[in-house]
């Protein structure tokens, strides 16, 4: 059983780092080439528009449930997808950054495309493979396989990137991801079948009936706000330690790679947590760290920035991050209906990646306008409010409380 148990999860952790690499690497080098060309904060924050596949991807994960009987169809849409990705990535090798960029942000809103369908086929085939108690180490796996990613995307790559370039590091892209493919095409996936879902909606609508059921309008409200107020710092931490004066080397080893494997280190610890105490008993501590993330970076710009206390400022941003992920996805697989698992969890996590979004946008905007001191405040104030709102919600005893254990 204990070999089995493995085997599920190392097989999650390559699927998930297949999909975050790339997407890692797409979302951090070019920032940071750009800042280094000039570019105003405010378009960086833009560039982060290239994610929107995965806003949108809950258009289609019902057709990706409606054409999979279990197991077997969802992993069939997996390697499909992924495959897919990996040809656009080698392709936008053959683009020069300099003269090409439409084209490349082109590319990849296709590539981001295919990989937003291999995430939809992914959750759902953890949810139909895991037991319940398994998917709080599950989603262990989840979060380390994308920050891991990360790591290998914003750090090893961006350094590869400074003595290889750019076609040849494509190259190595595409590499990557049908390497992180391998142990899905090998291990032998037992169909396990899912509940029959209700064709009377129509397929792209089938979304709509997550929010119907009582108690929904508050988890959305958590899943909306509960690490928003780090993203801002998260996509400005780059363009900041740029204007601190650390070179594309330094920047790669201190946020892609420290700060990246400190996420990594903290997912597990997370993961065990969440097995032994639950949801309800976690949810204060998760967003404690997160407000303390905050406040520290606002202390930083007080601080005149000696290096220790950037690392410390890393760690701490990077695993209170990570924590976090891991709580939300156990939080989203626990309020799934049956049969429309891809569906239901696509959702939640879309949410997230909705309110990500605008706050990567607007977290440039507000860095101009108010200084990095001011965007670090400001997200200082969100953490405080989502445990503000933890606390009303507890006092009503509607909300966690009652539905999770």
């Amino acid at each position: 059983m204990f070999k089995k148990e493995i085997g599920k999860y190392s097989t999650l952790l390559s699927l998930y780092l297949a999909q975050s690499i790339p997407m890692s690497f797409f979302s951090t080098v070019v920032p940071v080439i750009m800042r280094m060309e000039q570019y105003s904060l405010e378009s960086i924050g833009y560039l982060q528009l290239i994610k929107l596949p995965w806003i949108i991807k809950f258009l289609w994960a019902p057709l990706v449930d409606r054409t999979s009987a279990g197991t077997r169809q969802y992993r069939r849409w997996i390697l499909v997808s992924e495959l897919f990705y990996a040809i656009v990535i080698v392709s936008i090798g053959f683009f020069s950054l300099q003269t090409d960029f439409v084209t490349i942000v082109i590319l990849m809103v296709i590539a981001f495309s295919a990989s937003a369908t291999q995430d939809i086929a992914t959750d759902a085939y953890a949810i139909l493979s895991l037991r319940k108690e398994e998917r709080s180490l599950g989603n262990s796996m989840q979060s380390a396989g994308n920050f891991l990613g990360t790591m290998v995307g914003s750090g090893v790559l961006l350094v590869i990137y400074h003595y290889w370039g750019w076609q040849k590091l494509l190259f190595c892209l595409a590499a990557f991801v049908i390497l992180a493919l391998i142990p899905v095409m090998v291990r032998k996936t037992e169909s396990t079948p899912k509940t029959e879902i209700s064709k009377k909606r129509i397929f792209f609508l089938e979304f709509a009936g997550f929010f119907q059921r009582p108690g929904m309008l508050r988890h959305t409200l958590l899943l909306i706000f509960f690490y928003s107020g780090i993203i801002g710092i998260l996509t400005m931490i780059k363009p900041y330690f740029v204007d601190l004066g650390y070179s594309i080397k330094e920047i790669g080893f201190i946020s892609g790679i420290f700060g990246t494997a400190c996420g990594v280190a903290l997912t597990l610890p997370a993961g065990i947590l969440l097995r032994k105490k639950g949801l309800k008993k976690t949810v204060f501590l998760f967003a404690s760290i997160n407000l303390a993330a905050a406040l520290y970076f606002v202390f930083l710009t007080y601080s005149g920035n000696p290096l220790y206390l950037i690392y410390i400022g890393v760690a701490l941003l990077w695993g209170s991050y990570a924590m976090s992920s891991v709580f939300i996805y156990t939080l989203g697989m626990s309020v799934v209906r049956k049969g429309h698992e891809g569906t239901d969890f696509t959702t939640q996590i879309v949410l997230t990646h909705l309110s990500s979004l605008i706050i990567a946008v607007s977290s440039g905007k507000l860095a101009d306008m108010l200084s990095y001191r001011g965007l670090f405040m400001i997200e200082a104030a969100v953490c405080l409010g989502v445990i503000i709102l933890l606390l009303l919600t507890f006092k009503e005893k509607t909300y966690l409380v009652n539905e999770y254990s």
